[in-house]
């Protein structure tokens, strides 16, 4: 099977709080950036703080390797806890 690449930056969510819903889905973590699942692995970067004026916002990118389904499914799982009222 060919293996899929996804990326997505994530605002308002602090990378331990990210790695900690990957796990919940079912993940392993295997570095403190680095979390592997059945047919996908996650790498979480911090990235510099998201500015807007005097406002500062925390920001992750989250880099998705695997299978097709195994991405779809992680991104399912993720989805609804991603949702941030105001973002």
């Amino acid at each position: 099977m060919a293996t899929a690449r996804r990326a997505r930056e994530v605002r308002g969510l602090p990378l331990w709080l990210l790695r900690e819903y990957l796990i919940e889905a079912g993940g392993r973590a295997v570095a403190d950036d680095r979390v592997e699942g059945a047919g996908w692995s996650a790498r979480l970067v911090q990235l510099e703080d998201y500015r807007l004026g005097s406002l500062s916002v925390g920001q992750v990118r989250i880099e998705l390797e695997g299978t097709a389904a195994g991405l779809d499914a992680i991104e399912a799982h993720l989805a609804p806890k991603l949702v941030r009222a105001g973002g």
